[in-house]
């Protein structure tokens, strides 16, 4: 632990990785507000000093404060990690008071009715505000153990990304600095679609070839997004991307990756949907990542065949056959 003077950091939401995200805080020095919606759940994690539904086995570090107070979570952050589903990001915002220095967000996503990416979602209720996205290849009971991981901070403002990379990250959680926002923000979006569908053909039985055909094919789509946004093509090489893409499509705890499996032994969306704890970010994502790029005028022909198979406008073996007849063309 840093021998520094702890400083103070609020996280928005208790999910599993906003609890990794406190406890990763809290290691690297901080004293750590996390705020809870419920606030069953808040008492519960405060008495425990733990996250029995999100992130069992795992204890809180004393310097965090479990809390239902959101204003008791904020005062005196320096700054502000959101990790709450980018679906439910504005009305968080809305009901929120006001947030005191930077916002981080550390949600991936397309908002589903008016297709922004979460920071242009800050953008537009907290405007003037300084906001950064942190975004890489973690699954959160990895971070929450103190495994090596590496995450990239991305903004425009060189000051804040350093700050957040210096306060939060700690020698098993190795933070990059990034100046690609709209890059990295893409990238942790798309990557879900294309976990929904790298997960739909293994379970299908279509083998480990069409599998890493289709992740490849489906990183050419994110980083022509990105591009078409005004972000660079190289961040789609980096962790927010390629690390981002290779570790959902193919870890054993991806979300997205276990509703394509099942997707593709023939569960229907509501079944494969039931009874999960977790938010597969990918169903949501989906269609509104294709409007945005059709806005664009960008093809994104993996991200559309999964938005038409979670729709049930297509079978998978449609999606598919409409992926292989598309037209030959140079790589």
């Amino acid at each position: 632990m840093s021998s520094r003077r702890p400083r103070r950091i609020a996280v928005l939401g208790a999910g599993a990785w906003g609890t990794a995200l406190a406890v990763q805080a809290a290691r690297a020095g901080n004293r750590v507000g996390l705020w809870a919606r419920d606030p069953v759940r808040a008492r519960a994690m405060a008495a425990t000093q733990q996250n029995d539904t999100y992130l069992p086995g795992i204890p809180l570090a004393g310097a965090i404060t479990p809390t239902f107070d959101a204003a008791a979570a904020l005062e005196g952050a320096l700054f502000t990690l959101l990790v709450v589903p980018v679906q439910h990001l504005r009305s968080v915002l809305e009901t929120l008071p006001d947030l005191g220095g930077a916002l981080v967000v550390c949600a991936k996503g397309v908002e589903r009715d008016t297709l922004r990416l979460p920071l242009e979602i800050l953008a537009e209720l907290r405007p003037g505000q300084p906001a950064a996205v942190l975004s890489g290849p973690n699954f959160a009971h990895e971070v929450a153990r103190g495994l090596p991981a590496a995450a990239v901070v991305a903004s425009e403002d060189v000051g804040l990304r350093n700050l957040v990379a210096e306060l939060l990250g700690s020698t098993g959680f190795r933070l990059y600095g990034g100046d690609d926002p709209v890059g990295v923000q893409v990238g942790g979006a798309a990557k879900n679609v294309i976990a929904i569908a790298a997960g739909a053909v293994i379970g299908a039985g279509l083998g480990e070839n069409a599998r890493a055909a289709l992740v490849t094919r489906g990183l050419a789509e994110l980083s022509r997004l990105a591009v078409a946004l005004g972000g660079k093509a190289e961040t789609a090489a980096g962790l927010s991307g390629l690390g981002d893409l290779l570790l959902t499509t193919t870890g054993p705890g991806s979300r997205n990756t276990a509703l394509g499996h099942e997707l593709g032994r023939g569960a229907t969306l509501a079944h494969a949907l039931a009874g999960r704890v977790g938010v597969a970010e990918g169903v949501a994502t989906a269609p509104a990542i294709v409007a945005r790029a059709a806005q664009l005028g960008v093809e994104l022909p993996i991200c559309a065949a999964v938005a038409q198979l979670l729709a049930g406008e297509a079978t998978l073996g449609e999606a598919m056959g409409r992926l292989l007849a598309r037209p030959r063309r140079d790589e």
